[in-house]
């Protein structure tokens, strides 16, 4: 199993799924359904039933399947099939075309995180022929990118099911690191209504763009006033609060009749955000009262976009106790992004981050992996199914 021609298969076998992967646009935009049928048939053909939870309307869906007996104490392999848009970005080659050059392999979803699903494919006829005594389950997801919004229906499948998995490996990219932690992450569509009127008049309507700006300005304060927070393992260490997009006006001598804008929050813990949530919504009605006062008609709109939770360090978890066994790695990290890890953990199933890739090379124009991160990871998998068989 882990001599060097199994290891050099084990490469062929991901690069050649990595390639049938990446050739599917499955920018967060569009379906991922071809995607997901040809990882069905690619389970199909090894006699592997597999479970579709798609999303309402049928466009999309999340895939998860069990490879070996049907008993608790299985590992998760879990990652999302889409991707970031590659729109207005300046790429050397063909983003759906999987490139080599000078051992590294470029393409959208190289890093972020088409080579971790490859590898767990790559690996699915290994773990059925090492007569495991744990499940291998694999768990794709969809629509990560835009806000882990997949994902839910289909951790609450598997944490209900009877034989119920022991631990999950969210494979974004580390380096084949072990991360414990990751910032939950709220994001919220605010629309502003005012009343239209000459500019040169500015008493007789109220400009939803000039209402926004204070909302805006006070994102922008808490912003800073959170810099000052500090955190033994996350950089930046406290929230972080954006605003993502602004619209708003018709032309620079009317006032503003609408104006909208997204602004996200990030935090180590939920009670930061529920603060900082708070305050905002508080702001916001005050602001809707006073435009309201002015003109009835308008007024302060909020609708949360996404709520995903983030991943607590548990030290001692059945997660950490593996990843660190299988990885070697004893360091305690923490990152800023979000993941689908946060959400395994609260649904009760323990859960790290540890995948092929740097988040450094996600979302960039020539997203690239290096090729020894492939190997490495091909290691990996073969020990956890060694693992498994024990």
């Amino acid at each position: 199993m882990g001599d060097s021609d199994g290891a050099v298969s084990d490469i062929g076998a991901t690069l050649e799924i990595l390639t049938r992967l990446i050739a599917f646009d499955t920018t967060s935009r569009n379906s991922n359904l071809e995607l997901i049928a040809w990882v069905e048939d690619f389970l199909r053909q090894r006699g592997i039933a597999s479970r579709r939870v798609a999303n309402a309307d049928g466009t999309k869906a999340n895939l998860y399947a069990t490879i070996g007996p049907d008993v608790s104490g299985g590992v998760v392999l879990s990652g999302h099939t889409d991707v970031v848009p590659v729109d207005d970005q300046p790429w050397s080659s063909d983003p759906w075309v999987l490139t080599e050059r000078e051992g590294k392999l470029y393409a959208r979803g190289t890093a972020d995180m088409k080579s971790f699903i490859a590898l767990a494919l790559a690996h699915v006829d290994a773990a059925r022929a090492a007569a495991l005594k744990r499940p291998m389950v694999l768990a794709f997801s969809y629509d990560e990118e835009i806000g882990c919004l997949g994902a839910p229906s289909m951790i609450a499948e598997i944490a209900t099911q009877a034989n119920k998995p022991a631990a999950v490996i969210v494979g974004e990219p580390t380096g084949m690191k072990v991360v414990s932690a990751h910032k939950g992450v709220r994001s919220f569509i605010v629309e502003v209504v005012g009343r239209e009127a000459h500019s040169s008049l500015p008493d007789q309507g109220v400009s939803a763009v000039m209402e926004a700006v204070k909302l805006m300005s006070l994102v922008s304060d808490m912003g800073v006033e959170a810099r000052t927070a500090t955190h033994p393992h996350f950089n930046p260490p406290g929230p972080t609060m954006t605003i993502g997009k602004v619209e708003g006006g018709t032309a620079g001598n009317i006032l503003a009749r609408r104006c909208s804008f997204i602004w996200d929050c990030r935090c180590p813990e939920a009670a930061q955000g529920d603060a900082i949530e708070a305050r905002f919504r508080a702001a916001a009605e005050q602001l809707d009262a006073e435009i309201k006062a002015r003109a009835p008609e308008g007024g302060v709109h909020i609708t949360r976009r996404t709520n995903t939770p983030g991943l607590a360090i548990e030290r001692d978890s059945a997660a950490e106790s593996l990843a660190r066994a299988l990885t070697g790695d004893n360091e305690t990290r923490a990152v800023a992004y979000a993941a689908e890890a946060g959400l395994f953990q609260r649904a009760g199933i323990p859960a790290i981050i540890c995948g092929p890739g740097s988040i450094e090379q996600a979302h960039q124009p020539d997203e690239w992996i290096e090729r020894s991160q492939i190997e490495e990871g091909a290691q990996f998998m073969q020990r956890l199914i060694a693992r498994l068989a024990s």
